[in-house]
């Protein structure tokens, strides 16, 4: 039988002018990876911002809020350009949140 060297020496001919594949087919499962991280990662992401953003946009008297640290309330005005809401937590009880703390809307405003 044949060792390992003689069948190296015994190998086929090599490539033709040792031609390489073209930029495109090399780089192409990187494309690949990028479109589908897009896909599956960030486009979701970015929906789920923009619907945080147009949320936090419409708040206005009334609503019911969730804070993300979990006070409950409701809004019962705002204060200045910077949009401090000033928020109900019980009976003579009022707070004052930042509209970028609110997490989620309960229920809406009159």
């Amino acid at each position: 039988m044949f060792g390992v060297g003689e069948a190296f020496a015994m190998g086929g001919q090599p490539p033709a002018g040792g031609e390489q594949p073209s930029f495109l087919v090399q780089f192409f499962p990187f494309i690949l990876m990028f479109v589908v991280i897009y896909l599956l990662i960030l486009r979701p992401q970015y929906k789920k911002q923009k619907q945080q953003q147009a949320m936090i946009d419409s708040l206005e008297k009334g609503d019911k809020i969730v804070t993300s640290g979990g006070i409950h309330g409701t809004i019962v005005g705002v204060k200045g350009k910077d949009g401090i809401l000033v928020v109900q937590v019980a009976k003579d009880v009022r707070i004052e949140v930042s509209r970028g703390s609110v997490s989620r809307v309960e229920g809406e405003g009159k």
